[in-house]
């Protein structure tokens, strides 16, 4: 049996374990890393930890840090406020608005994962307060940051017409921006109707006074998983004045105290450095939170403790592994095996297919790069268009990144607050199970078929 060959059979059967036995498949795919690395690829430590997603973990950790302070100190709480009000309470506008937003980061030019790093944690915080699906509002995040992300100034637009035209074949920018954007515009379409939407639409306005805190809005911060907050402990003695004694009163959300004032300025500088400066999303994130620490250290004394460091493991692992594929060569061996198809509209499928599959684990952009030189052999012959075939593979290659096991995916998964982490995780596998088993196959009727190109 061929060594890739092997290695995949051990990537079904961790995917099986983790699922069976709730082992987090982040230790079991460092451990499957190590088997097959030294038993099967001969690599050493240092070949091994080559995959290890070093600026990955340190982006999970830094945002998780930063936001886990601003949830402590209320300034996700007067975020969340601040956007009922601009929308005058219609809690349905919000998705859209997050959807938006990260559109218009990535469109002029932030990378994916930063824009999605610097919304997802308010729109999730924002999700929490009012009820929404956190798998809806993630998907709205991660298929906005990809509805703008190959605008002809973005970093995915520019680097896949750099391979159309160092490869030279025929491509088109707008059509390639535009069909990324239709084709995530209508999966997050489907996605509000399908996760409540509909409902939040038919419930009207929230009242301002109620989004302003004022005593209608529950905060579901301190509430278990069942959703309704926690009764207050009864007091020793008696009588209703003991109760109002005990009570505690909830923050007011709508005054800006020192430390939100810091903490937001802290978020205004992390983009900035981001799309201006063009820093690292991990450090700096990291860096502004160690100085809202140093400042307020009462409000930052336990979000350590909520750093997603089981997120974080679990993908740390995940793509450990991947980078042991790529190294035994198991990427190009199946890639290269379907370039080698004599039918090249089936050659197309499967391409976008692989591209897919592996996206949800690995590099969108480094998947595109190898992806669209092995279609130049096939799209030479002419039966199929070189624009739609390079904008399908791109569309298949990102529209994947909801998976828990990518960048975004995971941002997602560990900025959502108040949620079952290991139950979220399921349903955003679930999810991007979905979207790899469909889209690359609507995108290759819709975009290759025709002939595009």
């Amino acid at each position: 049996m061929s060594p890739e060959l092997i290695s995949i059979l051990v990537l079904v059967v961790v995917f099986v374990i983790a699922t069976t036995r709730s082992v987090n498949m982040g230790a079991l795919a460092f451990a499957a890393a190590f088997a097959v690395g030294e038993l099967v690829a001969d690599l050493d430590a240092d070949g091994i930890f080559a995959g290890f997603p070093g600026d990955l973990f340190v982006v999970l950790v830094g945002v998780t840090y930063l936001f886990a302070i601003a949830r402590a100190n209320g300034t996700t709480d007067w975020l969340v406020h601040a956007s009922i009000r601009l929308v005058r309470g219609r809690v349905a506008l919000i998705p859209w608005v997050m959807f938006a937003i990260t559109g218009a980061l990535t469109a002029i030019g932030a990378v994916s994962p930063a824009a999605v790093a610097i919304v997802a944690p308010i729109a999730l915080s924002f999700a929490a307060r009012y009820g929404i699906s956190p798998l809806l509002m993630g998907a709205m995040v991660v298929h906005g940051a990809q509805g703008g992300g190959f605008s002809p100034i973005s970093i995915y637009g520019t680097i896949v017409n750099g391979i159309v035209e160092r490869e030279h074949l025929p491509g088109n920018e707008v059509f390639l921006f535009l069909a990324s954007l239709i084709v995530n515009l209508v999966i997050a379409g489907v996605m509000f109707v399908l996760f409540g939407g509909l409902k939040l639409w038919a419930q009207g306005a929230v009242p301002l006074d109620e989004a302003a805190g004022s005593g209608g809005a529950p905060d579901k911060r301190d509430a278990p998983e069942g959703g309704t907050a926690p009764a207050p402990a009864p007091a020793s003695g008696s009588g209703p004045a003991t109760a109002v004694a005990t009570r505690t009163e909830a923050p007011d959300t709508t005054r800006l105290t020192p430390a939100r004032i810091a903490t937001l300025t802290a978020l205004v500088a992390l983009v900035v450095a981001v799309l201006a400066f063009d820093l690292d999303a991990g450090l700096t994130s990291i860096t502004l939170a160690v100085i809202l620490s140093a400042a307020w250290p009462e409000d930052s004394r336990k979000a350590v403790g909520q750093i997603a460091w089981s997120t974080v493991l679990l993908i740390c692992g995940v793509l450990t592994y991947v980078g042991v594929l790529e190294e035994i060569g198991t990427i190009k061996w199946a890639g290269e095996g379907v370039g080698g198809i004599g039918v090249p509209l089936l050659a197309a499928v499967l391409l976008c297919y692989i591209g897919a599959i592996v996206s949800a684990f690995a590099s969108s952009v480094g998947i595109m790069g190898a992806l669209i030189p092995l279609a130049v052999p096939f799209l030479a012959q002419g039966e199929i268009g070189a624009v739609g075939m390079v904008a399908a593979l791109a569309v298949s290659a990102t529209v994947v990144d909801v998976s828990p096991f990518s960048t975004n995916g995971a941002l997602v998964l560990a900025a959502a607050p108040d949620v079952d982490r290991e139950r979220f995780f399921r349903q955003l596998m679930i999810y991007g199970g979905i979207v790899v088993a469909v889209v690359p196959a609507v995108v290759w009727l819709v975009l290759v078929v025709p002939g595009f190109g």
